[in-house]
């Protein structure tokens, strides 16, 4: 599909030079204009690229005006390089088209949706004029033909850029195919730019077709959308929330299609807070989409702002009065009251979080619906309310109170025990997210690791980074599980290259020289002071002490282990 023949004669110069600061740097150049008359500029210079395109480029008038209308901030460039005038910009610009051209793969890829600040790596090199280079604008224009929006091609592109490489009578076969499946247009519009991959045309992606089948045509949802590509698009991106968890399952798209109402009443923004909240209970993709497809009332229910008290909530849901004893012994520094949006954190605290999911998954979740705190007292805390008067009067309030959220979120209570974790820690927020997400990282498990924190909670003052370093210092050259970590949190408290590394190594070395044939704890070799440690270095042989001082203190552990 051969649009473009004229080109531009070789003894024009141009540069080459491409445009890729924001929108807003962009159009500030409009500044030179007075206000009053920039919107009949901005028309004027779109009108002036579309004759300029069609007339002189010879592009397809309907494309030419395409890619004028969208791409803004690239003309916007232009504009500033002409002089304005009320009298003959529109001439001026005409002109200037003619002798300093333009750009055409910025404006293209502009006008179909790609962010100006994208096109890096997208245009192509030393190349200037549409006509050097035909495959992405012919395939452009191809899928323009059966519907899809001009500004929205920049979505297929972004996501699958071999479809711009295609053959347009190619794409034409493959779009005809699907039509004859029974979908509308606007719905395989929509289709393709959500799962823009199925216009590749694999055996594999077929089979995804066929899925998407399923839910529109044969559970007859096609029925259900007005007609329009937005429509269809928003739809096609509810159910991609859903395939994206379990994209493995043909059986989800039956699911999908047997609670096609829970796509048509609920917003994308609903299905993807929900997904996102259950995930967080830690339980399988196959779990949360049998529990959102099928207990559509969880929609309605406000999971963020209600306050709920652990252990109401627990009997609530029917806990053993034994299993509930055990918990709230093991687990003291998660009870008290929460919020609702901490619920999932909560429940992992306590290892009660696939119990808890089980209940819901169950029948259970119109239990959330049901429950309320019966009384003000019920885990009351007049210790926490009095902790939380005196920070809220004090010199950083909000600081102390973004931290006091974090253990919050993470299953703390309001109560005493998470008052005296808040006066160790020390970080924002973020800080302390990011330390505690370091450790789960790295294996240990959410619930341990709470523990671990209210029993040392100066771990989570340290850096991720030395933080990593321990955890990997200890499994892959102690030898040590991270269960240890249960017997010895404090652990994570001392220096690694000061403390940790030199003393274990050269506990190490008196083993493996035999001059020690007891092997002490790590705790032991760790936590003794410096003192108790030396004066236990001299007792297993009286010039070990000068060794160590001499190798850890002055050389460092890394030259030790060169000498071993």
């Amino acid at each position: 599909m051969m649009l473009l023949r004229r080109t531009i004669p070789s003894a024009i110069s141009y540069s080459t030079c491409r445009h890729h600061s924001s929108a807003a740097s962009s159009l500030k150049f409009l500044s030179k204009i007075p206000y009053k008359y920039r919107a009949k500029a901005i028309l004027q210079a779109q009108e002036a690229l579309t004759d300029y395109l069609h007339t002189v480029r010879t592009i397809p008038y309907t494309f030419a005006e395409n890619i004028s209308k969208h791409s803004v901030v690239s003309l916007s460039t232009v504009i500033s390089k002409v002089k304005f005038s009320t009298s003959d910009f529109s001439k001026s610009l005409q002109r200037f088209l003619r002798y300093h051209p333009v750009n055409e793969f910025e404006l293209f890829f502009e006008s179909i949706g790609i962010d100006i600040n994208d096109l890096n790596g997208i245009l192509p090199a030393r190349k200037f004029f549409l006509s050097e280079d035909l495959n992405a604008f012919n395939a452009a224009c191809t899928l323009y033909s059966f519907g899809v929006p001009w500004n929205k091609l920049g979505m297929l592109y972004k996501e699958q850029r071999t479809i711009f490489d295609k053959d347009p009578i190619k794409l034409q076969h493959i779009w005809n195919r699907f039509m004859g499946y029974g979908f509308t247009s606007s719905s395989l519009i929509g289709i393709s730019l959500v799962f823009p991959h199925l216009l590749n045309g694999d055996t594999e992606i077929d089979l995804l077709f066929y899925d998407l089948k399923r839910v529109i045509i044969d559970f007859d949802l096609i029925n259900d959308v007005e007609g329009n590509v937005d429509e269809w698009i928003d739809l096609c991106r509810k159910i991609r929330l859903f395939y994206n968890l379990d994209s493995s399952k043909h059986d989800v798209f039956d699911m999908i299609g047997k609670s096609k109402h829970i796509l048509v009443e609920h917003s994308e923004e609903i299905l993807a807070e929900k997904i996102k909240y259950f995930s967080r209970f830690d339980v399988t993709n196959e779990e949360i989409i049998s529990l959102l497809l099928s207990a559509s009332e969880i929609f309605e229910i406000d999971l963020k702002i209600p306050i709920f008290c652990v252990s109401g909530l627990l009997k609530h849901f029917d806990i053993d009065e034994e299993h509930l004893n055990s918990v709230t012994k093991k687990y003291p520094y998660v009870f008290g009251r929460n919020k609702l949006s901490n619920l999932p954190e909560v429940l992992k605290s306590l290892n009660l979080n696939q119990w808890f999911f089980n209940k819901i998954k169950d029948g259970g979740h119109h239990l959330l619906t049901t429950y309320s705190i019966p009384n003000s007292d019920q885990d009351f805390d007049k210790e926490f309310l009095e902790s939380l008067v005196r920070i809220q009067s004090s010199r950083v309030p909000n600081h102390t109170l973004s931290k006091l959220e974090f253990l919050h979120a993470i299953g703390y209570g309001e109560n005493c025990l998470t008052i005296k974790v808040l006066k160790h820690v020390h970080g924002t927020n973020s800080q302390l997210n990011a330390r505690f997400n370091c450790l789960i990282r790295n294996g240990i498990e959410f619930s341990k690791l709470v523990k671990i924190i209210s029993l040392s909670p100066k771990i989570l003052n340290q850096q991720s980074e030395n933080l990593e370093k321990k955890v990997r210092f200890l499994r892959e050259e102690i030898g040590s599980s991270l269960d240890y970590l249960d017997v010895f949190p404090a652990y994570l408290c001392f220096d690694l290259e000061r403390r940790i590394k030199p003393r274990y190594r050269f506990h190490m070395w008196l083993m493996e020289t035999g001059l020690c044939v007891r092997k002490y704890s790590v705790a032991s070799i760790i936590a003794t002071s410096e003192m108790s440690f030396i004066a236990r270095v001299y007792r297993i042989h009286p010039a070990a002490p000068k060794k160590y001082l001499e190798i850890f203190m002055n050389q460092g552990c890394d030259s030790f282990r060169e000498t071993r």
